[in-house]
């Protein structure tokens, strides 16, 4: 299985919960569109991370896309932990539909009902339905631009992050 696996080079995501008066936010590299009609997308919490403690009791989820430029938040987001730091004190974010955590500077963006939680092990799979949509930073900042096209960070780019929690 090794063999399969390792060729793989999926795009990375950050996935932002907010519940019960907590927000916390993880990178995640399991994630994908997963229906056509009606549109769904799901993400994979590990079990071990604080986001997915959060998202247990989160109606709504917000999933970010990150361009390799934009390393800086996916290394805050994979490489700290929500139980020793606060992730979002050095950002800029703002609250979306149902009071979902949308970072700001993401290249996009989108706010996901919380349609079904399927436990697959370690991970917990979120099944969402997209209510909201938006570009993150505008074309030219210094973190890329909501218009900015191409490459999205992927997990080759993401290998030198030491995760916030341990695997396992």
């Amino acid at each position: 299985m090794d063999g399969f696996i390792d060729r793989l080079d999926p795009d990375m995501c950050v996935v932002t919960a907010a519940a019960g008066g907590e927000r916390a936010g993880c990178l995640v590299g399991f994630a994908a569109q997963c229906s056509m009609r009606p549109v769904r997308f799901a993400v994979w919490l590990s079990k071990v991370n604080r986001t997915y403690r959060v998202a247990r009791n989160a109606e709504f989820l917000a999933v970010h896309l990150l361009t390799p430029r934009q390393y800086g938040l996916a290394e805050l987001f994979g490489g700290e932990t929500g139980d020793e730091v606060d992730k979002f004190a050095g950002v800029r974010w703002s609250e979306g539909h149902g009071g979902a955590v949308v970072l700001d500077d993401s290249c996009a963006w989108f706010v996901g009902r919380v349609e079904r939680r399927v436990d697959a092990g370690d991970h917990v799979g979120f099944f969402l339905e997209p209510v909201q949509s938006g570009g993150g930073a505008e074309a030219g900042d210094e973190e890329g631009g909501a218009r900015e096209r191409g490459t999205l960070l992927r997990l080759s780019d993401a290998l030198t992050i030491d995760p916030g929690h341990p695997v396992d």
